[in-house]
């Protein structure tokens, strides 16, 4: 039987990733995709979504549009960084083909809290921007957001430096009061920090390989990803290829036994320069119950060859 998933979404270059890594899973049923700003601006996020799962030949698979700003703002620009990364479009300006839209008009939040309250434990959460979605899912209901069965997200940074400050993570610092609201929820998280996604390194070598399959959807991911390390040479030359950061944590989803994780309550900090920091909670430190785990090593050879694998058979 197949587990349901829902990506939750800012969708740039590894957010398309992370949606073909789940296309090519069996073992899950991806149900929908909600979106939020991040990478890119909501709206656009929304129409990424769309356009990839056109490419990748699953347009049913429903959209929502979800959070634009963070919790404590009133709007969202999208850091110059972020469009230098992914591109102005937020998917390597890689011209895909305009999809047509699905028609939804429930909200994202709506949609994660209906899905819960429909699968359960059956339900996997996968968030791969910041956590805005989230944190007003547990401001609305939290009792049904309760019944899923995990909550994985990319974000954060334990055991090594953030990427935006030497302290915070992007996707976290985005949005650190709705972090520490998911980090002080009592869900089951699992955090797929920066500890384990710099780990895992995806090469032009790796691109040639699936333009060399030839169809459309190879050759516009091989550009995508391509862009995605051309960008990587520039900010973060010393890795010599680009970080997996969002379909590693759909692969955690999957198969848990691809990462070593570190039981620990953690909460963000959320003023002073540490603002964004992801870190043991000293006032949860002796709880008897520890709801977030931590990824803190990572089966790289295993996982590149899944990856590999998985998507290359979509493509």
């Amino acid at each position: 039987m197949q587990h349901k998933m829902i990506l939750d979404l800012d969708t740039g270059i590894d957010d398309a990733l992370a949606i073909a890594y789940a296309l090519g899973s069996p073992e899950i049923e991806l149900i929908g995709i909600t979106s939020e700003y991040g990478n890119v601006l909501t709206e656009r996020s929304v129409v990424n979504s769309q356009q990839i799962l056109n490419l990748l030949q699953h347009p049913a698979v429903p959209v929502y549009q979800g959070a634009g700003h963070a919790l404590n703002q009133s709007d969202f620009s999208v850091l110059p960084i972020s469009a230098e990364i992914h591109g102005q479009d937020g998917v390597g300006d890689i011209h895909l083909q305009q999809a047509v839209p699905t028609g939804e008009t429930e909200s994202a939040v709506d949609f994660l809290l209906t899905a819960c309250q429909q699968y359960g434990s059956d339900l996997t959460i996968v968030a791969t921007g910041p956590m805005t979605n989230l944190a007003l899912a547990i401001q609305k209901d939290l009792p049904t957001l309760q019944k899923v069965g995990q909550i994985v997200i990319m974000g954060g940074a334990l055991t090594v430096a953030g990427n935006v400050s030497p302290f915070a993570e992007a996707n976290i610092n985005q949005d650190p009061e709705a972090a520490d609201l998911l980090f002080k929820s009592g869900l089951p998280v699992t955090m797929v920090g920066l500890d384990v996604t710099l780990r895992t390194l995806f090469t032009k070598a790796d691109t040639a390989e699936w333009r060399a399959i030839g169809t459309e959807a190879a050759i516009k991911y091989a550009d995508m990803v391509d862009y995605y390390i051309k960008a990587y040479e520039v900010t973060s030359p010393h890795l010599h290829g680009c970080a997996l950061h969002d379909p590693l944590a759909v692969a955690v989803a999957i198969d848990p036994s691809l990462v070593t994780t570190f039981p620990l309550n953690l909460t963000t900090e959320t003023t002073g320069p540490s603002r964004g920091r992801t870190i043991g909670d000293n006032l949860r430190l002796e709880d008897s119950t520890t709801r977030t785990q931590v990824c803190v090593q990572v089966d790289t050879p295993r996982f590149l060859n899944e990856f590999k694998t998985r998507i290359g058979q979509l493509l």
